[in-house]
């Protein structure tokens, strides 16, 4: 159902934001002023119209929103490709009860986009495999998730 928009994520998409999943980010670039793409896998859904994504300190994504707010965040699934503007903030510099020094974005709803061209579906979602310690990932994706968590119910 292509060219679809929503004022906020649905059901199933709010489901799909509650674990960490592959997901792109668009912001404006601080220098160039032109898009600036990156691909993160923690975030999380607050609210049906709130977005959590945790980032390094020095991302630079990080600067593009202290410049501009406007951000896009691409999701894949349901079958389909999801557009979820709106504006981002940082909300917290540091992140509490995380041994990396990141930082929690939040992202205010404006529209949920369905993108995907006409006539198609998506038949498998984007997976990816830690190159790192399993053990150590699994702990650290734990631990993120477990902030974002703990950051909703305050």
């Amino acid at each position: 159902m292509a060219n679809r928009v929503e004022p906020k994520l649905t059901p199933v998409l709010f489901d799909q934001l509650q674990r960490e999943r592959f997901v792109t980010i668009a912001t404006c670039d601080h220098e160039t002023g032109g898009p600036n793409v990156s691909a993160v896998s923690w975030v999380l859904a607050k609210d049906e119209e709130t977005i959590f994504i945790a980032v390094d300190q020095r991302s630079r994504i990080i600067q593009n929103i202290q410049r501009n707010p406007l951000t896009v965040i691409n999701l894949i699934a349901n079958e389909s490709t999801y557009s979820i503007s709106g504006n981002a903030s940082i909300i917290m510099d540091r992140m509490e009860h995380v041994p990396l020094k990141l930082s929690l974005v939040e992202l205010k709803i404006e529209n949920v986009r369905d993108v995907m061209f006409y006539g198609s579906k998506i038949v498998s979602e984007p997976s990816y495999d830690k190159t790192y310690d399993k053990n150590a990932a699994d702990r650290l994706d734990c631990q993120v998730m477990d902030a974002m968590r703990k950051k909703t119910v305050t």
